[in-house]
């Protein structure tokens, strides 16, 4: 199956979401104007024009009418889908490495990089009425990490809105209660920055991506590990499939270590492996750089990455994969 190469950055993708439907991909990149496009034909619907640097994060409500992103550019965006409008900025006192939206939509979370002189912090914030005055509200509750808690670098919320999960950058994750803004428990199963967590479809498990070159798979509520999936490279995403026992590792070396290899080498496929075995059944070669983003499609029947080489492929999935069984 040809993959959809959707060309429109211009500098290395940072972060690629389906919508809940999955008809729409929003992808954000180094350069200053996250984009969506359709999953089918990959044709580009439009970009959000506001931000003045590297946009790092992005994600999309549950309804698909809000957008939220956080930049270089020391802001966090609120947009309109529809139009491509912003809706609100909130300043940030360093860059905006992580956004999530709550499940329900009304509320949504950001944190900020340990950067000049300011520690890292977590925001929640109300979103269900977003104006240009959102800029000078105050957080519904702020978390300032220290030094032991170094710095967040992703983010997923918990069941029921109630808590955060956080990874951060020396392999921790973290468990926030938002009721009382304490740290609920903390487990130590990687031993390098958590570049990327991703959900299952029924919010029970999920996967987290290293760059102690393991992924690993955690009970979304006790965080215990239950599986571990190793390779020989940093990962830099990794995706749990909605419909099969499957799980997708992107990542390569860093780009600033990549020196002129051929894509034969292998060093920046796709990597699917099973979920319960722990073993690698398939990879899929294509991008020419480290794939810093990977997202299933919500059916499942296909995914996207994004590379450092600024492209986003969408792969469709093969009838042959659906029949692979693991012996």
């Amino acid at each position: 199956m040809k993959p959809l190469m959707l060309q429109g950055h211009e500098r290395a993708i940072t972060q690629i979401k389906y919508n809940r439907e999955g008809d729409l991909i929003f992808s954000t990149a180094k350069d200053h104007k996250p984009s969506v496009w359709f999953s089918l034909n990959g044709e580009r619907l439009g970009t959000f024009n506001g931000h003045q640097g590297a946009v790092w994060c992005v994600d999309v409500d549950w309804t698909t009418t809000r957008l939220i992103t956080g930049s270089g550019d020391m802001s966090t965006k609120l947009w309109d889908v529809e139009t491509g409008r912003a809706l609100g900025t909130i300043p940030t006192n360093s860059a905006a490495r992580t956004v999530n939206f709550s499940y329900s939509g009304n509320q949504a979370s950001y944190s900020t990089d340990k950067a000049m002189g300011h520690n890292c912090e977590l925001f929640i914030i109300d979103v269900r009425n977003v104006d240009s005055s959102i800029s000078n509200q105050s957080p519904v509750l702020k978390l300032t990490m220290n030094q032991q808690q170094t710095k967040i670098t992703s983010m997923l919320w918990g069941a029921l809105d109630e808590t955060v999960i956080t990874g951060h950058e020396n392999g921790s994750m973290r468990v926030w209660d938002l009721r009382t803004a304490k740290e609920l428990y903390s487990v130590n199963d990687h031993t390098h920055v958590i570049n990327d967590m991703q959900l299952s479809s029924d919010g029970t498990m999920l996967v987290s991506a290293s760059k102690d070159t393991t992924a690993k798979l955690f009970d979304s509520e006790s965080l215990m590990c239950l599986k571990t999936y190793k390779t020989e490279r940093p990962v830099n995403s990794a995706a749990i499939s909605p419909i099969l026992e499957h799980v997708a590792l992107g990542g390569g070396q860093e780009a600033m270590e990549v020196t002129t290899t051929s894509t034969k080498a292998g060093k920046f496929d796709s990597r699917f492996f099973h979920l319960v075995y722990e073993e690698e059944f398939a990879r899929v070669k294509g991008h020419f750089g480290p794939i810093n983003s990977l997202a299933f499609h919500p059916d499942g029947k296909s995914y996207a990455t994004g590379g450092e080489d600024g492209f986003v492929r969408v792969q469709v999935f093969d009838s042959s994969y659906y029949d692979f069984v693991f012996e």
